[in-house]
């Protein structure tokens, strides 16, 4: 079922919004003194924010709730504890406070849990709730004092801990404190205000600056709800007003060719979530948006300062079109979570927090819509392998409606049509999700090579090279993938890179910090030098991207250097900076009915060096059953220390009833390793613990060595494959019928279907198709005798893109707006409109 308001993503932005915007920042005159209606909202926001967090006498009575409230209450009593045990310089046993900014916040955070339990129904097993309530504002009074009133000692570290962090853990405390504050520190809550406005240092004048780039996506999200939570506690309706107002510009999707404020952080139209610039970020930041979004929106319901029936609408989009395509059988993909790949916990539990904002969106939702809605609750359910525990729930009411929803009546059902169709996410995102099998992450010089910060991800080089993650239906793909993948498997080694042979170092080990530190060049732990060279680099080359026609599409990317090798090499960059030159090559996926054809030329490292390209990567328990069979182009079996190429190879996990094929269609011959490996998942994030994973991990790859010339190879991935399916190919329908640094080129006869990807200017010819400049096409002919045709422009920089199909003369059934189809002497010559497209596909049915 799709939803009836997917248009809101495209409608909404230019007339709601401002519409809504424009009477609220009216309303936002300096300290205006609060009506009896505004008073009365502010109150009704105040207690709609304590149910958020603290849930409500109906549902903290109900059995599915009670673990809940009982961890609320657990967590509290180890807080209370840890308060008793205190030493010198610490509010909390064990956190010291003067130096550490991530202690000062994690200290804030406990005062919080303390007062949520005193407000939580049914927590048991405290002291009297108004004598903790006490307790804890005595320990904010005692933090302002001595660690965070004086701004000419605060502020070092992290800027998100100063402007977003501890703002939220305070805020939230002084919500809880309630009337309790009021009679007992009257002015700790405008205090404290005051400290945390003069904090917001990024923004302008104490407030939101929409012209910032801090202020964009999740972080503004988070700022604004901080922001209209204190202008309840203080009776400020101006500040309420504008903290709305600045959050509505979240909503507006992202027009890469008019921004507003500059800002590309956010949802665009196709569902790609973008943070940090130019990160694809769905899976973690974007998870934090729909989080507060959703939570604002259940805070502000039943006042006057939104009409909120649309805005969830366009939430609604945000799932159905930006997390539904990325989450595979309740598994958040690699390619959308940033640095958050090297986390413990992540995959199945990214999931929870998406889950939770769905359920509290079905509550918002009617008629088809709210079924939608709460039939993908069930679907994530059923084709979890791990069981979703409500207990990470924010909201005790989410766990509530949780278990209704699991039983209503509604289908499960997932809203992505995955059988029918590969889901090309986001020529913005430079992300493929195909189908059910693949998810591909590529690069460009509009999106991140990949991201590092803060002792996260520490050797992420190459995934935004190409590296694929397969997820296979029916596995837990904890044994597949999550942080484990990225601790054993080599970071040279990926799955789908091509990377130069060399030994890399990490910001750790090459500066003895986690940036790199030179404020005289301007590279300081937040600057806009360090986000763009160090944290999140861009690539250097425009093209990335591909094509897509019903069931079946391509992607196209060619390797580059990044930025910060650009301008190391062009002497803008200081001595000491180090960079690293990229390997290079062209690189195709074409992904079909039962395979993802994948062909590579002109691949070289460079500067002389060896080259790795990995066909694949798969990791399994120490003790796994694993095989590795295969046969060569005559027929006899392959034996690993042969030296004829293999015609196929096949993976296969008993243990997990998993298997892999991979097709050789043409190349050097494969290097196939099967090795026991142990590593510390501290040795990819530094605060990880540091325990040990030991892994069986499987690698098939073309090793080219040092000084050879640039070569071209072509293979296929068979998921699922049985050898007798392997066996079928030779001879088959599927050939590759072009692999040169300047047009890459597969034919299925089976298919009727002819995909290419071009890389140059000139015309270029793959069998029936022409093709004028850089350009993704997939053509196919269907049995009625029609051909259906889609073209894009890979590197979104074209205006218009040519095509031309060879034989009888056709004309249009059907064509997308921007296609035009014109007979010329020998065939039909079809002329696409790609100019401000950003890379999306155009599609035509001919006749």
């Amino acid at each position: 079922m799709e939803f009836s308001r997917r248009s809101v993503l495209s409608v909404i932005p230019a007339a709601t919004l401002l519409a809504v915007a424009q009477p609220l920042r009216a309303r936002a005159a300096p300290r205006a003194l609060p009506s009896s209606g505004q008073a009365a909202d502010h109150a009704l926001l105040l207690r709609n924010t304590v149910a958020v967090f603290a849930g409500t006498e109906e549902a903290n009575a109900r059995p599915e709730v009670a673990p809940k409230v009982a961890a609320i209450a657990s967590t509290a009593r180890s807080r209370l504890a840890a308060m008793d045990d205190a030493g010198p310089g610490e509010l909390f046993a064990g956190v010291p406070l003067g130096t550490s900014d991530p202690n000062l916040s994690r200290t804030f955070q406990y005062l919080y849990e303390i007062a949520l339990a005193t407000r939580t129904p049914g927590a048991s097993g405290l002291p009297d709730g108004s004598a903790v309530r006490r307790r804890v504002a005595d320990g904010l009074v005692r933090l302002h004092d001595e660690y965070y009133g004086d701004q000419s000692k605060g502020y070092y570290g992290n800027w998100f801990n100063w402007e977003i962090g501890i703002p939220a853990h305070a805020t939230k405390t002084l919500v809880l404190l309630g009337d309790e504050l009021a009679a007992y520190r009257p002015d700790l809550a405008a205090t404290y205000i005051a400290s945390m406005d003069a904090y917001l240092r990024n923004g302008k004048d104490g407030d939101v600056d929409l012209d910032s780039r801090f202020h964009t996506g999740a972080n503004l999200a988070d700022i604004t709800t901080n922001r209209i939570l204190q202008g309840a506690v203080l009776g400020d309706d101006a500040r309420v007003s504008k903290a709305v107002a600045d959050q509505l510009t979240v909503f507006a999707r992202i027009d890469p060719y008019d921004l507003r404020h500059g800002v590309t952080d956010g949802f665009y139209a196709d569902g790609s979530f973008v943070q940090h610039a130019s990160v694809a970020y769905t899976g973690s930041y974007g998870k934090g948006l729909l989080t507060r979004i959703v939570q604002s929106v259940k805070i502000l319901d039943g006042t006057a300062y939104v009409p909120s029936e649309s805005l969830v609408g366009v939430v609604q989009g945000w799932v159905a079109e930006g997390f539904a395509p990325v989450i595979f059988e309740g598994w958040m993909m690699e390619i959308v979570k940033g640095r958050a790949v090297s986390r413990t916990g992540t995959g199945y539990a990214d999931v929870a927090a998406v889950v939770e904002a769905v359920v509290d969106l079905a509550g918002y939702a009617t008629g088809d819509d709210a079924q939608a809605l709460e039939g993908y609750v069930k679907y994530v359910r059923q084709t979890s392998r791990a069981s979703l525990d409500p207990v990470t729930f924010v909201s005790p009411v989410s766990i509530a409606r949780y278990a209704g929803i699991l039983n209503s009546p509604a289908p499960a059902k997932d809203l992505v049509r995955r059988l029918s169709a590969h889901m090309l996410v986001g020529p913005p995102q430079s992300r493929t999700a195909l189908s059910w099998w693949l998810a591909l992450a590529r690069s460009s010089d509009r999106i991140s090579k990949y991201e590092y910060m803060s002792g996260e991800n520490l050797m992420p080089w190459f995934q935004g090279d190409g590296a694929h993650y397969l997820y296979l239906s029916g596995q837990d793909q904890r044994q597949a993938f999550g942080v484990d993948y990225f601790t054993t498997v080599s970071p040279y080694r990926l799955a789908g890179v091509t990377a130069p042979v060399e030994d890399r170092r990490t910001v750790p080990e090459l500066y003895g910090t986690l940036w790199y530190d030179n404020p005289g060049r301007g590279f300081t732990s937040s600057s806009e030098s360090q986000n763009t060279y160090v944290y999140f680099p861009r690539g250097s080359h425009p093209h990335s991207g591909g094509a897509r026609l019903g069931a079946y599409g391509s992607a196209a990317l060619v390797l580059s250097d990044d930025v910060a090798y650009a301008a190391k090499e062009a002497g803008r960059l200081p001595d000491d900076f180090v960079a690293h030159q990229g390997a290079r090559g062209t690189r195709s996926w074409f992904m079909l009915d039962d395979e993802i054809v994948v062909l590579s030329a002109g691949v070289t490292g460079g500067a002389g060096r060896a080259v790795t390209t990995t066909v694949d990567s798969r990791i399994a328990p120490p003790t796994a059953p694993v095989t590795v069979t295969g046969e060569l182009h005559d027929g006899t079996p392959w034996q690993d220390a042969g030296t004829t190429p293999p015609a196929w190879l096949r993976y296969a996990d008993a243990g997990q009833g998993t298997a892999v094929g991979y097709v050789f269609l043409s190349g050097p011959r494969p290097t196939v390793a099967l090795d026991t490996v142990t590593r510390s998942l501290r040795g990819v994030r530094l605060s990880n613990p540091d325990t040990a994973v030991t892994k069986k991990v499987f690698t098939v790859s073309y090793e080219l060595p040092s000084g050879a010339a640039p070569t071209a190879m072509a293979h296929a991935i068979v998921p699922n494959a049985s050898e007798r399916q392997l066996a079928s190919y030779a001879g088959g329908p599927l050939s590759v019928l072009v692999n040169t640094v300047r047009v890459q080129a597969v034919k299925h006869t089976g298919l009727g279907l002819i995909a290419v990807n071009t890389f140059a200017a000139g015309v270029h010819h793959a069998e029936r198709l022409s093709v004028d400049g850089p350009a993704s096409v997939v053509l196919r002919r269907s049995p009625d005798g029609t051909c259906s045709i889609a073209v894009s422009d890979p590197t979104t920089g074209r205006r218009t893109v040519r095509v031309t199909l060879h034989g009888r003369a056709l004309r249009a059934v059907s064509a997308d707006d921007g296609v035009r189809t014109t007979h010329v002497p020998g065939g039909t010559r079809i002329d696409v409109t790609t100019h401000h497209a950003y890379g999306r596909s155009f599609t035509a049915t001919l006749r």
